[in-house]
């Protein structure tokens, strides 16, 4: 009688499967954030070799 309470699923291997999926997704997000944010940015007060031949 016992042995039918059992749960079916392992609570224990999804939850740890879940919060690992979970990290790896935030770890992604910020790697892509990071990248996007690290982009160079232009000084407008700087004039590339490029308009220097358009002036």
């Amino acid at each position: 009688m016992t042995l039918s309470i059992l749960p079916l699923a392992n609570w224990g291997m999804g939850t740890a499967i879940i919060i690992f999926f979970a990290v790896l997704c935030v770890g992604l997000s910020a790697l892509v954030l990071s990248f996007v944010f690290s982009g160079k940015k232009k000084d407008e007060d700087e004039v590339t070799s490029s308009e220097k031949d358009k002036i």
